[in-house]
């Protein structure tokens, strides 16, 4: 009996031990997964802020024109639809051969430009007229009323006056456009212009198309009204 009991407390001491030797890793495993779970978490957000503000600021102005390329365009069409509708006019009512002929050169080749332009806005968003303005109408009624010589001097001295400001404005927007297509519209169309100037200094005044090349810019401001 006595050995009995000897073997029965060594089990119930053996028990102990085992038992007092397990709960210590219980908290040891509570501290490690508690520890790592705080680090991984800001460190996957912080990459995230420096990636979207560089993309945006290069997309928004790039097809928009400056406030000086819209002033061009839209004063560029103003000019083109009165060129049409005098020219039309001219080439109904002018007395001569070569005041028809240039007005009908004017429909011929202002048409097409102001529907190149026209295109031209729409891609850049700039509403453009599609109507005379009221000094431009008022020119076409005050040449409607005339007829015969009358009406080719005075639609000549108008057609001068107009290409003049048309040539000046052209070339400005060909050398210090910002917008690049629009600055290439202007540069592509100038030398027609150019031509036009040519044509009607010549008709209004013959066999002098040179000396009257170089008061040209001069006039420009006078002849506004």
């Amino acid at each position: 009996m006595s050995n009995f009991k000897i073997f029965s407390t060594g089990i119930v001491a053996i028990a102990l031990s085992l038992a007092t030797g397990c709960t210590p890793t219980t908290p040891h495993d509570q501290t490690t997964s508690e520890a790592p779970s705080a680090v991984p978490v800001q460190g996957t957000e912080s990459p995230s802020p420096t990636a979207s503000p560089t993309a945006s600021p290069t997309t928004p102005g790039q097809n928009t024109p400056s406030s000086s390329d819209k002033q061009f365009m839209t004063e560029a069409a103003q000019g083109g639809l009165a060129e049409v509708q005098l020219g039309k006019l001219a080439s109904k009512r002018g007395a001569s051969n070569a005041v028809k002929q240039y007005g009908q050169r004017m429909v011929d080749d202002h048409t097409p430009v102001n529907n190149q332009l026209k295109q031209l806005a729409a891609q850049k968003g700039v509403t453009l007229p599609t109507k005379l303005n009221s000094t431009n109408k008022q020119v076409q009624q005050r040449l409607s009323k005339l007829s015969g010589a009358d009406f080719d001097r005075q639609y000549l001295n108008q057609m001068l006056q107009d290409h003049e400001k048309d040539v000046s404005a052209f070339q400005t927007e060909a050398q210090q456009g910002q917008d690049a297509d629009v600055k290439a519209f202007a540069a592509e169309k100038l030398p027609t212009l150019q031509s036009h100037l040519q044509q009607v200094r010549s008709l209004v005044n013959p066999g002098n198309s040179t000396s009257t090349s170089t008061p040209s810019s001069t006039s420009t401001p006078t002849s506004t009204p």
